[in-house]
């Protein structure tokens, strides 16, 4: 399968990594980015052709599909071009600015019967899967109560690059950019959430916007919860989730998923890894985009969905629009259905 990485950003790297192990069954065709010495420097690095137009890399005959690792910003024109194109599309999170714009790039694939899939890795770790493998078998019981925390570090110089942190290019700060992941993990694992009330502002680092926040969630099933998320918390640590059920408390923590059962008894599955939680944003392996790249490039083998389609991801989408909301309004919201 011809696949074209657009974008050279920090996470590309990632993303070349992730190919190069799929060797065999997806091909590198090109990466073209507006910028020329970073587009140059990428392809000599990972030994593949740069391309020098969007338009030239989606006109080669063995291209199925693009990789768009830019900016949020810059997403509507590419999505144009791949859908005019026929090329299916796999996004890195998040999908755009915010819920409205991400659902016009949704409904723009849609029409043109493209698969769109969106890079949240997170969901493709061993221990998410299983803990989402135990909560549909309902040996877990009823969920009461959940605890979401993102304790992350960056320093000023991350937010010295133009546009990051900004509303303009990014869509806002943490939440959009770090804390989705783990927001829409929760999501995967909880269902849906009714209601929010948050408070959210600047404090540690010069941006426009926002590098914490902290809430109340109220969830479809009648469970309540807390979230907290900064990259203000020297030096960083892994996000965590903790799900209160009413036969064991289940805590997932980077790679690692402890259970605690009513019974006394304690299981433990998965390793720690890198969550990119500190100074060094990369700090992460490249195994779930790994897999996230080989099931997108399955589905468009079988006719299938990706795991994570485009639609189901507006879910985070509209949770963190709500979240911005209700800190700006002091009042509870519910996310958009």
């Amino acid at each position: 399968m011809g696949i074209g990485l657009v974008g050279v950003g920090m996470v590309a790297d990632a993303h070349a990594r992730a190919i190069r192990d799929l060797e065999g069954t997806i091909d590198l065709r090109g990466v073209f980015s507006r910028r020329p010495e970073p587009r140059t420097a990428f392809a000599q690095k990972h030994g593949v052709p740069a391309v020098e137009s969007l338009e030239a890399l989606i006109a080669d005959p063995a291209l199925d599909a693009l990789i768009v690792v830019t900016p949020p910003n810059a997403r509507q024109e590419i999505v144009e071009a791949a859908a005019r194109s026929g090329k299916h599309l796999l996004l890195e999170k998040p999908i755009e600015r915010d819920s409205a714009a991400a659902e016009a790039i949704v409904e723009t694939c849609e029409a043109a019967g493209i698969t769109l899939g969106i890079v949240l890795q997170h969901r493709m770790r061993e221990t998410s899967l299983k803990l989402k493998a135990l909560i549909e078998d309902g040996s877990l019981g009823t969920l009461d109560s959940v605890q979401v925390s993102v304790p992350w570090w960056r320093p000023q110089a991350y937010y010295d690059e133009p546009g990051r942190g900004s509303y303009a290019r990014d869509g806002g700060g943490v939440l959009i950019s770090q804390a989705i992941h783990t927001l829409d993990l929760m999501l995967w694992l909880t269902g849906p959430v009714e209601s929010v009330q948050a408070i959210a502002g600047t404090t540690a680092h010069r941006m426009e916007a926002e590098d914490f926040v902290a809430g109340g969630l109220r969830f479809g099933n009648g469970a309540l919860g807390s979230v907290l998320a900064t990259t203000a918390a020297y030096p960083g640590g892994a996000e965590s989730i903790t799900l209160n059920f009413s036969a064991c408390s289940a805590r997932l923590e980077g790679g690692v998923l402890d259970l605690y059962h009513r019974n006394g008894e304690t299981e433990r599955f998965g390793e720690n890894s890198g969550t990119g939680g500190g100074a060094d944003p990369m700090a992460f392996p490249h195994d779930w985009h790994r897999a996230i790249i080989a099931d997108f490039a399955e589905a468009i083998r079988t006719g299938r969905p990706p795991a994570i389609p485009g639609r189901d991801a507006l879910a985070v989408h509209r949770l963190i629009d709500a979240i911005v909301r209700s800190s700006r309004e002091g009042v509870a919201i519910s996310p958009a259905p």
